[in-house]
C-alpha cells in the first residue's frame, strides 16, 4: 500500500509511523510513501498557497490553482519513483465534515493500493479541488485539530495494521473492539496478564480455566456489558443488528 502526504509541512512524515509495527513494516517495504510539499507549486515569490475566503469570514482557504497542480504532479512523481500504481490513486481530504473514521471505513480504504490524503490547515480548501477530483472527506472525530497531518498519522496507522503480515498474530483483528464477534458495534473485553494477584485484585477465575469455550462465551458477556455501559450510541445499533 502507497501513501501520497499532501502537505506544507513534508517533514512531519513518517514521525510517529516510522516507530514501532508501522516503523518495521515501512523499512521491510510493506508499505511505502511519498510526501509532495505543496508550496513547491506556488508561483509567487512569497511561495503562497491561501487567500481569504470569497463572502468573508475568518481564517485563509487554500487556494484551488496551487493544491491542483500538487495532485496532478502525482502522476510524474510515483513514475520518477518506481510506483506502478501511477496517479493519486483515491484522494482523501481530511476534513471534521467528512466521513466518520470507523473500522468499517479502515477497511474499505486498507483495500486501497494508492491512497493520497490532503492535510490541509487553514480554514480549508476551496470547494472546487473537491468536486473536479472526487475527493472523499473522512474525518477522525468530532472535533477540530490545527492540522490535518495528525489526523492522516490515526488513518495511515490503521489501514496498515490490516495489512497483512504487520501484526504478529492474525487473530488479533478478531478479538478487538468493532470486530468482536463479527460485530462492528462490540468493544472489547478486559484483559488480564501476570501476577495473578496485585494491590488486592485477582485475574477472574474463568480465564484461569482452561476452557476455551467458557473464556470465549465470558468475553462476549464482557464486551457486551462494556458496550452498553461505555457506548450506549454502539450497543443500540448492536442490538438492531
Amino acid at each position: 500500500m502507497h501513501f501520497n502526504l499532501i502537505s506544507i509541512f513534508p517533514e512531519l512524515f513518517p514521525g510517529a509511523l516510522a516507530t514501532g509495527l508501522t516503523g518495521k513494516a515501512l523499512e521491510k517495504g510493506v508499505w511505502s510513501f511519498d510526501t509532495i510539499n505543496i508550496r513547491d507549486f506556488a508561483e509567487d515569490k512569497h511561495k503562497t498557497v491561501d487567500d481569504t475566503p470569497y463572502g468573508g469570514g475568518a481564517g485563509m482557504v487554500m487556494r484551488p490553482d496551487v493544491l491542483a497542480k500538487a495532485i496532478d504532479h502525482l502522476g510524474i512523481r510515483n513514475q520518477e519513483l518506481g510506483i506502478s500504481n501511477s496517479g493519486a490513486g483515491k484522494i482523501i481530504y481530511m476534513s471534521p465534515r467528512g466521513t466518520l473514521l470507523n473500522q468499517r471505513k479502515v477497511e474499505e480504504l486498507a483495500g486501497v493500493k494508492t491512497l493520497s490524503i490532503i492535510c490541509a490547515r487553514y480554514e480549508g480548501v476551496d470547494q472546487r479541488v473537491l468536486d473536479k477530483y472526487g475527493v472523499e472527506e473522512v474525518s477522525v472525530g468530532d472535533f477540530i485539530l490545527t492540522n490535518g497531518e495528525i489526523a492522516a498519522y490515526l488513518l495511515i496507522d490503521a489501514c496498515v495494521r490490516k495489512i497483512n503480515g504487520v501484526l504478529g498474530n492474525p487473530q488479533t483483528h478478531d478479538e478487538e473492539s468493532f470486530s468482536i464477534a463479527g460485530s462492528s458495534n462490540l468493544l472489547e473485553y478486559p484483559h488480564y496478564t501476570r501476577p495473578e494477584v496485585w494491590s488486592g485484585f485477582s485475574v477472574p477465575d474463568v480465564l484461569k480455566s482452561g476452557n476455551h469455550a467458557l473464556i470465549a462465551k465470558w468475553r462476549l458477556e464482557k464486551a457486551k456489558e462494556l458496550t452498553a455501559q461505555k457506548r450506549p450510541d454502539l450497543w443500540a445499533k448492536f442490538l438492531k443488528s
